[in-house]
């Protein structure tokens, strides 16, 4: 199976790089590198998600690749930074982990299995706020792995930060199978069963 040729442009470019800005990420939280470094790096990545978008939009780039593509870039960095910070001291449980990679795997096949019923299911403002609040909170853990933010008014905040990124991220979840479950309902009831 060959990638379309309009897949190969400067947007999927842009989010094929947080990828591997990803990796690198992950790299230097096991080697230990100093959390100031690291949550720069991590912002960094981040925000290439808002440039690839205003690429893709502003110059109709936008692809069936870079639709899949994006968001697990998105999810990957999250995802894939909160696991790395379990064996370090960074205020990251187990329970955290388990339930932002939890939301983000169902709501993704959620969002697969309505989209090939035809039923539109974009992200919403809730997944928009949850994905800005998971990078605070992501980016506070990162910070409080620095000498210069152990401080306990500091650390305090990133908890707080931390279930807020839990509470946020439940939210959610439950407003994404909501919407869903509205989706089929009103598919079923325009007389097109799923």
């Amino acid at each position: 199976m060959s990638i379309a040729r309009d897949s190969l442009n400067l947007p999927n470019a842009v989010t094929v790089a947080r990828l591997v800005l990803s990796v690198l990420l992950f790299a230097l939280i096991e080697a230990g590198q100093d959390g100031i470094w690291l949550a720069g790096l991590f912002v960094f990545a981040v925000a290439t998600d808002v440039v690839d978008g205003w690429i893709a939009r502003t110059w109709n780039l936008v692809t069936p690749l870079g639709r899949i593509l994006d968001p697990f870039a998105d999810k990957f960095i999250v995802c894939g930074t909160m696991f790395f910070l379990l064996p370090r001291e960074a205020g990251v449980t187990t329970w955290m982990v388990t339930i932002v990679v939890g939301r983000e795997m169902f709501v993704s096949a959620l969002r697969g299995y309505l989209e090939a019923e035809g039923i539109d299911f974009s992200a919403d403002w809730s997944g928009k706020i949850k994905t800005f609040v998971q990078c605070v909170g992501v980016t506070a853990a990162l910070l409080g792995l620095s000498p210069a933010f152990q401080t306990t008014s500091f650390l305090q905040l990133r908890d707080v930060l931390l279930w807020t990124v839990v509470a946020v991220t439940l939210y959610s979840w439950v407003a994404y199978v909501v919407r869903g479950f509205r989706g089929l309902a009103t598919q079923t009831e325009n007389g097109t069963p799923p």
